[in-house]
């Protein structure tokens, strides 16, 4: 019998689109056939021909495999997604992983029609029991408000589907652990997609989710310690190259000054220069002089609130870059 971790690490592959497809891999059970011709364990299936093949001696098994996906075809995505009969994809974003059914509250008929106030009446009590059923214990309420607050937030901060996917698990591995016990909610599940977005190299800074979220700094960085130090998530050092591409889209900076800027933090880091400096005021200074050097001048106060750090550290960072790297920009 599979343990939590091993179904949830399916699901994550799942989600993430590492399981193979078994229309197009060979047959993966767990004892098939042999082959009757040459006793071959190698077995495939070819959904279009509907044959299963000896992937040894080549001998056609059996012609008439059953076709397990639908009866209809459709030649476009729209085509496909308006025939398609089933419901959206599991997801660990919902806390019941979206496979829970929902009654609706038009009170109408599948034809359309008004309910007669007894069936009314019936269909206001179903739905009432099916609310509380959902949310029976501690646990799934607990999900039930952070996946509702992991919504909102990802949604304000523009984060992607599969970050927050990978946020979801975080939190869910975390509730597991009871590390959620004595916390705010809204503290762990902020944790949770700062070190998710860490995860898949597209950082955030810190007071850029404080200021999305209602838990406060210090909780913020107690809870992204605490995530850290209790599990074995290798969470990859921010570094300011990973911020220079949204920086400079905030800044509305060409893709040649973009580039320009991460040149200018390739050269620093190769004298030293990022060792113990915030990777946020790197990447703003290097934008601010490449802004410079390309002819797309930024004042220090639009580098600075894109960037959500003072004017003061950009005007440090910058000065620095400057002189020990001897470059030539026109104030």
């Amino acid at each position: 019998m599979k343990g939590t971790g091993g179904v949830e690490k399916e699901m994550a592959d799942e989600v993430i689109g590492n399981k193979p497809r078994p229309a197009e891999e060979k047959e993966q059970n767990a004892a098939p056939e042999p082959c009757p011709e040459c006793g071959s364990t190698v077995i495939y299936r070819d959904p279009t021909r509907g044959e299963i093949i000896c992937g040894n001696c080549g001998i056609v098994i059996s012609e008439r495999y059953i076709d397990q996906g639908p009866e209809w075809r459709a030649f476009s995505s729209e085509e496909k997604e308006g025939r398609s009969r089933v419901g959206a994809p599991t997801t660990f974003a919902m806390h019941d992983k979206g496979l829970s059914t929902v009654i609706d509250r038009r009170d109408i008929d599948v034809y359309g029609n008004k309910l007669v106030p007894s069936r009314r009446a019936q269909i206001y009590r179903l739905r009432k029991w099916q609310i509380r059923s959902m949310v029976h214990n501690s646990v799934q309420r607990n999900l039930a408000t952070a996946m509702s607050e992991l919504d909102r937030l990802t949604s304000q901060l523009g984060i992607p589907r599969d970050i927050k996917e990978t946020a979801a698990i975080i939190y869910r591995k975390a509730l597991e652990r009871r590390l959620v016990r004595g916390r705010t909610i809204d503290g762990v599940t902020a944790a949770a997609v700062y070190l998710a977005c860490r995860l898949h190299h597209v950082p955030r800074a810190l007071e850029e989710i404080v200021t999305h979220t209602h838990a406060g700094r210090k909780e913020l960085g107690r809870s992204i310690r605490l995530i850290l130090h209790t599990s074995n998530i290798a969470i990859p050092r921010p570094k300011p190259q990973d911020f220079i591409s949204r920086f400079g889209e905030d800044l509305r900076m060409s893709v040649n000054a973009q580039r320009r800027a991460v040149e200018i933090i390739d050269q620093a880091q190769a004298m030293g220069l990022t060792a113990g400096k915030d990777p946020t005021g790197m990447a703003a200074a290097a934008l601010y002089i490449a802004g410079l050097i390309e002819g797309e001048r930024r004042t220090q106060q639009e580098v600075a609130g894109a960037a959500h750090i003072t004017e003061v550290t950009v005007r440090n960072r910058y000065k620095e870059m400057v002189q020990k790297l001897n470059l030539k920009v026109e104030v």
